[in-house]
């Protein structure tokens, strides 16, 4: 009963898991391991996944802290190497330009605000569940990020991405 079950969410949300991951870190790769981690612990923890409010909230919140988690560790080895700091200044015009690139320049929460909102379509309640904050801490980042996010892009003063729009 418990494969069952655990067969039937994994099957529900691991697309999902895979798309938050990539719009985290920005790298396809990195992304499909993040969401089998993610998904491994909500095995590991599934008495808790089953019996959290939102069990999908549940584990996106592992593939939230394992991405922050990521991303920190990435940020140390691109300090390490010099190769990559090359290679960063180099492509900083055209990320700009590009909504992974600009949106991995976000700080980590007003990105994580920005994705789970504009890209997943979730309300701010559940945003804040997710990353374990308030639902004004929700609202502040979201904006702030959204406006961050328009200026990165320049794209005369609104940032368009799937569908949404935010002003500067």
């Amino acid at each position: 009963m418990r494969d069952d079950a655990f067969r039937a969410y994994f099957e529900r949300h691991h697309a999902s898991l895979s798309r938050l991951a990539f719009l985290m870190t920005g790298e396809s790769d990195v992304a499909d391991d993040l969401a089998a981690d993610a998904l491994t612990e909500c095995w590991r923890h599934w008495d808790r996944v089953t019996a959290a409010d939102d069990p999908a909230a549940y584990g996106h919140g592992i593939l939230m802290n394992l991405a922050r988690n990521w991303v920190r560790r990435r940020g140390r080895e691109r300090l390490l190497s010099f190769e990559s700091l090359r290679r960063t200044r180099e492509s900083d015009v055209s990320a700009v330009l590009d909504v992974r690139g600009a949106l991995r320049r976000l700080p980590h929460r007003r990105r994580a605000c920005v994705v789970l909102r504009y890209a997943f379509d979730l309300p701010e309640r559940e945003v804040a569940t997710i990353l374990g904050i308030s639902v004004g801490a929700v609202k502040s980042a979201t904006s702030r990020g959204a406006k961050q996010l328009a200026d990165l892009l320049g794209d005369g003063g609104v940032a368009r991405i799937d569908g949404w729009e935010a002003a500067r």
